[in-house]
């Protein structure tokens, strides 16, 4: 008995503990922050004429969701063709720019330019690679209107005017799959007028330098100053004569580098090899233009050498192989 009354006892005191205890007082509730709302107008930049108010525009807003709202009452005004900006003189905000991170108060004022008509970069980067490729493949199979009849559809005799192709074509192939499939570009677009500067650019260089370069008359300038150079050298010694005479530039464009060194049949050689060095920028072929130029150096230095003991009137200006160095 006096067990269970013990037991009793202590439940009974445990029980008045936990009714004694004070229960800690639930936290009022946090008001809600007060949002405070943006208001924007949208000036012309030109005659400072109000062309938009917004009202109650939220504080994390950006420039696109602006030009987004000025879009909807001007349809004709996407927002790639708007630019905004804090002030007349000022740079244009991007588009990721927030409202309340720029240094206006609850009333801000933007000015707004038309930029025109917008392309993507995409399409104008496709627009300046294709154009080239055309153009240039054009002048490679000799269409109709562009060379004498006679040489429509005919085909360059020189191995150099096929690889210079084949080079043209997979630069600007690259490049079309390159912005197809690599490039990320960070500005979406850009004016329509200045597609038309873009393109005459890239267009008319290639129409100017595939004209000469797939012309039926056309010969490699190194090779053809080098053939150039040799028929001058022939000039100077008449049949049968060992005569010798200090060559001089003739009515030829390709014999005025006589002015500047004194074999320049090498130069035009070192010319040649150089270029297709760098066209085909193969190991071997830059040894061998190393190994080359090293051989001819000797035997162009051998030469002035010869000139300048045996003609005291020799031109002091000329070097041996490069102009003004070698």
């Amino acid at each position: 008995m006096d067990v269970l009354a013990l037991e009793a006892k202590t439940v009974t005191g445990t029980e008045t503990e936990k009714k004694s205890t004070p229960r800690p007082k639930p936290k009022p509730p946090k008001k809600p922050k007060r949002t405070v709302y943006f208001e924007v107008e949208i000036l012309d930049k030109k005659t400072k004429e109000k062309l938009l108010l917004l009202d109650k525009v939220e504080p994390t807003a950006t420039i696109l969701d602006i030009k987004a709202l000025f879009h909807k009452s001007y349809p004709k005004w996407y927002p790639a063709r708007q630019s905004l900006r804090l002030d007349p003189k000022a740079k244009c905000l991007r588009d990721e720019d927030v409202l309340q991170t720029l240094p206006v108060g609850t009333t801000a004022s933007f000015y707004f330019t038309d930029l025109g008509p917008q392309l993507t970069w995409g399409t104008v980067f496709l627009t300046e690679c294709a154009g080239p490729l055309i153009i240039y493949l054009m002048f490679y199979f000799r269409l109709p209107f562009i060379y004498s009849p006679k040489y429509d559809f005919t085909s360059s005799k020189q191995w150099i005017v096929h690889l210079a192709c084949m080079c043209h074509s997979f630069h600007y192939v690259k490049r079309i799959l390159e912005t197809l499939f690599v490039h990320r570009i960070s500005h979406g677009t850009m004016p329509l007028r200045n597609i038309f500067k873009n393109c005459g650019y890239y267009w008319c260089s290639a129409a100017w330098m595939a004209y000469y370069i797939n012309h039926p008359l056309y010969t490699p300038p190194c090779k053809l100053g080098n053939f150039s150079i040799h028929i001058t050298l022939r000039n100077l010694k008449p049949p049968g004569s060992k005569t010798k005479k200090i060559p001089y530039p003739t009515k030829n464009p390709f014999t005025w580098i006589f002015w500047l060194v004194s074999c320049p049949n090498y130069t035009y050689e070192l010319g040649s090899w150089i270029g297709f060095t760098v066209m085909t920028q193969c190991v071997p072929v830059g040894f061998f233009t190393l190994v080359a130029f090293i051989q001819m150096t000797v035997w162009a230095r051998g030469k002035h050498r010869s000139y300048l003991k045996e003609f005291r009137d020799y031109p002091t200006l000329r070097s041996s192989i490069l102009p003004f160095l070698l």
